[in-house]
């Protein structure tokens, strides 16, 4: 597993050497961009709007738009400087806390956790002292010169380092548009909907979930690929136009009800016509 941050975790006096690992990869199918007329790939160049000539990388600047046409240049060495006040390359936790107080919207990108060498004693203790205590580390991180809020914890055994949102990057849901603040549900719309619930409750497998659309692009990719003929797949059975909530909630519940077997039904007729007979 390719390794692309090295560095320790700190905790007290505590000091972790650790290698950071992605957790998770991007399979999303890359599509090219090209001519329609030749199939040639599409190229994109940097070309100033009020020059109207083409801009090389060494001629190109950052800069904060502050106001609308307005601009804060920044240069490499104003980068410099604040990467050398922050290159202290470690995961400083700063708190314990529980992880059910920290709501999934929080949640970004994660990170497997190993030891580097010399620190295989104090992440086993780390790990063992998550897991005894049932708590998560909060921690502080610096990713390609960005600050991050981290959380750590123990999945499968492996110490996880998962980013999060400051505060400050969570939207408010107050400001969310058309929300009724009362409900007017009555208790048979309510039973019956928890009724469903209860009925596509499920243990959590998450093999069970795939991405179907990826891969039906990838079959048709391959089959135009092969010039093979592509089967259509039979259409799911589009949800009706129902506006009435308690004919849609008794209808779901009818469509997930498991089949009743009928086998006890038929001995018992058997029974009676052999009595009768």
């Amino acid at each position: 597993m390719h390794t692309i941050w090295k560095g320790s975790i700190s905790f007290g006096l505590v000091n972790i050497p650790i290698k950071l690992h992605a957790a998770t990869e991007d399979k999303d199918i890359k599509l090219r961009t090209l001519h329609k007329e030749c199939h040639s790939p599409i190229k994109y160049e940097k070309v100033c709007p009020t020059c109207g000539k083409d801009v090389k990388t060494d001629e190109i600047v950052k800069a904060y738009e502050y106001t609308k046409g307005k601009f804060v240049v920044l240069d490499d060495e104003d980068f410099n400087k604040l990467k050398k006040e922050n290159e202290d390359k470690s995961v400083e936790i700063i708190d314990f806390v529980m992880m059910n107080e920290i709501d999934p919207i929080y949640f970004n990108r994660s990170y497997y956790m190993s030891p580097n060498e010399g620190g295989v004693k104090a992440y086993s203790l780390l790990r063992k002292a998550l897991q005894e205590s049932g708590k998560v580390g909060l921690a502080k991180i610096i990713i390609r010169s960005k600050e991050q809020l981290a959380v750590l914890r123990v999945f499968e055994n492996t110490l996880i380092m998962e980013t999060i949102h400051f505060p400050d990057e969570v939207r408010k849901a107050q400001d969310v548009p058309n929300v009724p603040v009362e409900s007017n549900v009555t208790k048979k719309e309510l039973d019956t909907a928890i009724l469903l619930i209860d009925q596509l409750t499920t243990e959590f497998k998450p093999e069970k979930y795939t991405d179907e659309y990826r891969t039906a692009l990838l079959e048709l990719i391959e089959a135009k690929r092969t010039g093979k003929e592509l089967v259509t797949p039979i259409e799911k059975e589009a949800p009706a136009n129902v506006t009435d909530l308690m004919a849609a909630l008794q209808a779901s519940i009818d469509r997930t009800q498991p089949k009743k077997t009928v086998t006890k039904r038929k001995k018992a007729v058997t029974k009676k016509t052999k009595k009768n007979a």
